[in-house]
């Protein structure tokens, strides 16, 4: 993605033309804090971006001549965006209460998530995307993106997340899996030797197994 620059800069520079981008300072924190509640791990009743910071001075001037800032898509507030995943069937957002403007190049001068996504599947046709159940509201921005960059979308299959007894998905920012962690756990080495296809030793028969021993 880094040799792939100029595709983003021009995907940005569209939607600036397009008259769907605006930029702010605001942080992550800034819109936690204004949005007085906590949000889910997952996506879900996320902090939505306050529409009394967007923009309100007309067309802001073009990315190339602002620095330091965030630029923001702004979503169309009411629009119902949604899609039929091949795995959990109608998915639906609503623009401006489940979702709000969401980041697509950041202050550091890199291209947020939402737009590299969007602008790789169109540049490279992609027709399928694969990926975890909890960025189906990732879908729902991308989407928004496409149809902005004119171009199509691809069909969507979001798996289930595996989680622990406790119903907490296993993942790295809780450091579900390190080996640091396996190994405070008390699983063997040759288990995740085993897992992994190699070594010897007597493995877990199945993933079960192993988080089973984690739990």
């Amino acid at each position: 993605q880094r040799d792939r620059r100029g595709l983003y800069r021009a995907a940005l520079r569209k939607l600036w033309e397009a008259g769907v981008l605006y930029p702010r300072r605001r942080s992550r924190r800034d819109v936690a804090a204004a949005a007085g509640a906590p949000h889910g791990e997952d996506g879900a009743g996320e902090p939505v971006f306050p529409a009394k910071w967007r923009w309100a001075g007309g067309r802001p001037p073009p990315p190339e001549a602002v620095r330091d800032c965030n630029w923001r898509f702004r979503v169309p507030d009411g629009e119902t965006v949604g899609f039929v995943d091949g795995n959990l069937g109608p998915r639906s957002g609503v623009a401006g209460a489940d979702f709000g403007d969401f980041v697509v190049w950041r202050r550091d001068n890199l291209p947020g998530y939402q737009l590299a996504c969007a602008a790789d599947d169109a540049a490279l046709g992609v027709t399928e995307v694969v990926r975890g159940a909890d960025l189906v509201t990732s879908t729902f921005r991308q989407l928004l993106l496409l149809r902005a960059l004119g171009a199509r979308a691809p069909a969507y299959f979001h798996c289930e997340l595996v989680r622990d007894t406790a119903g907490r998905r296993l993942a790295k920012r809780a450091d579900a899996l390190s080996l640091r962690e396996l190994r405070r756990r008390g699983v063997p080495a040759e288990a995740v030797r085993g897992l992994c296809g190699e070594g010897a030793g007597a493995p877990p028969e199945n993933l079960t197994e192993l988080f089973g021993m984690l739990c």
